[in-house]
C-alpha cells in the first residue's frame, strides 16, 4: 500500500499549467499540467507507464510523463517536481527508459548520462556518466548501455562504438568491449548480447554489422553481416530475433531481417521497414516513417507482423482513421495487460507532442498532450 500511495502523490496534487511564450518564436517552457484521460481501472496490476519526451537537441528539454491506469490521469514533467534541486533539469535528449527492479532508468543522451531513479516517486538515486550514450538492456543484475562513444558529429572518421556493463546493485561501471561504429539497441538470448551497429556518424559509410557478445567474458564472440544504418532490435519467445535497417535516406529504403540466435545467422528479409516495432505475445507491433520523393512527403505505414509465421498479418493497426491526425509517428508500446495500443506524435518537433491510446482492435479511446517529442515508455507493474 505503501509503494501505490507514493504514485498517488506524484499524480493526484494538481498544478497549474505554466505555459510561457518566450521572445524566441520557436522557443516555450513547459510546466506540470495534470489531465483526466480515459476510464479509472482501480484493479489495474499494470499500475501505469513512464513517457520518457526526448526533448530538441540542444534545448535542454528532455522530460518524463507518467500516466496512472488506476486513477486515469496523465501527469507531465514529474522528475521536475520530484528533483527540484537539480540544475538543468533532467537533461538533453531522453534515448531510452526502463525499470529493472525497483529502479527507474533514462539514458540522457546528448547530456552523456544515464539518470537512475526511484521507480516508485521518480527521486533521483544517482547519475552514471556514459558519453554518448543510447539505449539499455538488463539480464542477471546487469544493466548494458550501448554508446557511441565519441562527440554528437557526422564525421567519417567518427569513434567505434562500446557497450559498457553496469552492476545494478552498486551502480557502477564494470566492464566495456568495443563493438561497432555508433551501436543501437540491443537484446539478450542464450546468455549472448546482440548490438544492431549504423555507424550512422559515418555516412555514407555505414556499418552494417550486429555484434555479439559473450556476457561471461564480455568479449564479442562473432560479427553478424546484416544490412547498411541498423537500429530497432526485439526478440521473439521462439529465439528469433528482428532488426531494422534504416537504409540510406534516399535509394536504399528501410527493412526489417530476422537473426536466428541459435545459429547466429540471417534467415529472411521482410521485405517492409519499420521506424519502431515492440513484441507482444506473438505480435510484432510496427510503424514506418519514410519520406517519398514521389509524395513529397512522409509516408507511413503501420502494421503487425505474426512471429508464429514471420509474414506481415495486417498493415493496418488503427481503424477509426485517426491515424491521419498523427503527423509524425514517434513511440509505439503495448500495454502488457490489457494489449492497449499507445502512438505517440511529435508533431513538428518543437512543439508538445500527443500520446494517442486505441482499445486492442485499434479504435481511439483517449488522447492528451505530452512534453516535447513523447518517445519512450516503460510500464510499471
Amino acid at each position: 500500500m505503501k509503494k501505490i500511495f507514493k504514485i498517488g502523490l506524484i499524480l493526484t496534487t494538481v498544478f497549474s499549467i505554466t505555459l510561457l511564450h518566450s521572445c524566441r518564436e520557436d522557443e516555450y517552457i513547459f510546466g506540470t499540467e495534470v489531465a483526466s484521460r480515459g476510464e479509472p481501472n482501480p484493479d489495474a496490476k499494470v499500475l501505469g507507464f513512464y513517457m520518457l519526451n526526448e526533448g530538441n537537441m540542444g534545448m535542454n528539454r528532455a522530460s518524463i510523463d507518467f500516466y496512472d491506469f488506476r486513477a486515469a490521469q496523465y501527469k507531465t514533467d514529474i522528475y521536475s517536481e520530484a528533483n527540484p534541486n537539480v540544475v538543468k533539469e533532467l537533461g538533453d535528449v531522453g534515448n531510452d527508459i526502463k525499470i529493472y527492479g525497483d529502479k527507474l532508468y533514462a539514458v540522457i543522451n546528448v547530456s552523456n548520462k544515464i539518470e537512475v531513479m526511484d521507480k516508485w516517486t521518480a527521486k533521483r538515486i544517482k547519475v552514471i556518466d556514459v558519453p554518448n550514450c543510447r539505449y539499455m538492456a538488463f539480464h542477471k543484475d546487469k544493466a548494458y548501455i550501448s554508446s557511441y562513444a565519441g562527440k554528437v558529429s557526422i564525421d567519417p572518421n567518427a569513434e567505434i562504438g562500446f557497450v559498457a556493463e553496469i552492476d545494478t546493485v552498486t551502480l557502477e561501471l564494470k566492464r566495456k568491449v568495443t563493438v561497432g561504429y555508433q551501436p543501437e539497441e540491443m537484446v539478450i538470448a542464450n546468455d549472448k548480447l546482440y548490438v544492431a551497429n549504423s555507424g550512422g556518424y559515418r555516412v555514407p559509410n555505414y556499418d552494417r554489422t550486429v555484434s555479439v557478445i559473450d556476457l561471461e567474458t564480455f568479449e564479442v564472440i562473432k560479427t553478424i553481416d546484416v544490412a547498411i544504418n541498423l537500429h530497432r532490435m526485439a526478440i521473439d519467445k521462439y529465439g528469433f530475433i528482428y532488426v531494422s535497417s534504416r537504409g540510406d535516406y534516399n535509394k536504399i529504403p528501410s527493412n526489417v531481417y530476422i537473426i536466428d540466435s541459435r545459429t547466429d545467422e540471417v534467415v529472411k528479409n521482410m521485405n517492409t521497414g519499420a521506424s519502431e516495432f515492440c513484441m507482444s505475445g506473438d505480435s510484432l507491433y510496427y510503424y514506418r516513417v519514410e519520406w517519398s520523393w514521389a509524395a513529397g512527403g512522409n509516408a507511413i505505414n503501420f502494421g503487425i507482423i505474426d512471429t508464429r509465421t514471420q509474414e506481415v498479418i495486417t498493415d493496418q493497426i488503427i481503424k477509426d482513421g485517426t491515424e491521419k491526425d498523427i503527423m509524425i509517428p514517434y513511440g509505439l508500446a503495448i500495454n502488457p495487460e490489457t494489449k492497449e495500443i499507445f502512438v505517440t506524435d511529435a508533431q513538428n518537433y518543437v512543439v508538445t507532442g500527443y500520446v494517442y491510446c486505441y482499445s486492442p482492435d485499434g479504435y481511439l479511446k483517449w488522447k492528451t498532450k505530452a512534453g516535447n517529442i513523447p518517445a519512450h515508455f516503460t510500464f510499471l507493474e
